[in-house]
């Protein structure tokens, strides 16, 4: 029976056992999926030794970047973005690639306006590296927000009306308002969206996010990353 799974940390949230659970079932596929709820990156090493019968892996908050060093080989584009979302095993080497960008980029595409042409990526781990690439291929200018500012980007404290208006696309990336944690959401001034402004959360659980739910009172109009 093939083997595959999901590492990363505190994922009890994650829908990907769920879904591909179903998905075997449904396409008579021999397969079995487990989550790897991993402490720290370090014990990678065991779930490789662990399970012989490993296909492949999907990897999440926190490791998309510390997930690197671990592996023999790097798909060209999860080299340039500097993050991997999928491992490959393939014999005894381990081949990471990147799906995040394409189903963000697929999934944004429709929502997009003329007016959409600066974002705001909330964020400076593994994800938003993916979005900052799919930015890239859209042709879309975008800052990082983080909380403090620095080179390549803004704290939140920087974020004056004034930017806010010039940056009509805001993308959190961050894991703040992830179940049950779903009261917070990242300080960002909300009060400066507008209805011209799209605003998309990488966070599925809850499907409304606090910071969504807010944008959608200023008029924005709203996506979470369930797709």
């Amino acid at each position: 029976m093939k083997t595959f799974g999901l590492i990363g940390k505190n994922i009890s949230y994650s829908f990907s056992r769920t879904y591909f659970t179903k998905k075997f079932k449904k396409e008579n596929i021999d397969a079995k999926y487990y989550n790897f709820d991993l402490e720290n990156i370090n014990q990678f090493r065991d779930v490789i030794k662990e399970m012989p019968d490993l296909q492949g892996l999907n990897v999440t908050i926190p490791y998309k970047q510390e997930i690197i060093t671990f592996l023999d080989d790097l798909a060209p584009e999860a080299k340039e973005i500097g993050a991997v979302n999928t491992i490959k095993v393939n014999g005894n080497r381990l081949i990471g690639y990147n799906t995040d960008y394409i189903g963000f980029s697929e999934s944004i595409k429709p929502l997009l306006k003329s007016h959409h042409n600066k974002a705001l990526i909330l964020g400076t781990g593994g994800a938003s590296k993916a979005i900052a690439y799919a930015f890239k291929k859209l042709d879309i200018e975008y800052k990082f927000v983080s909380r403090s500012s620095g080179k390549g980007k803004l704290g939140y404290d920087d974020l004056s009306e004034e930017t806010i208006k010039d940056h009509n696309i805001i993308i959190n990336t961050t894991p703040v308002g992830t179940f049950p944690d779903v009261e917070e959401y990242p300080k960002f001034p909300v009060e400066y969206l507008t209805k011209n402004h799209l605003v998309y959360d990488l966070i599925y659980n809850p499907e409304v996010t606090q910071l969504l739910a807010l944008a959608k009172k200023q008029g924005a109009t709203i996506k979470n990353g369930l797709k």
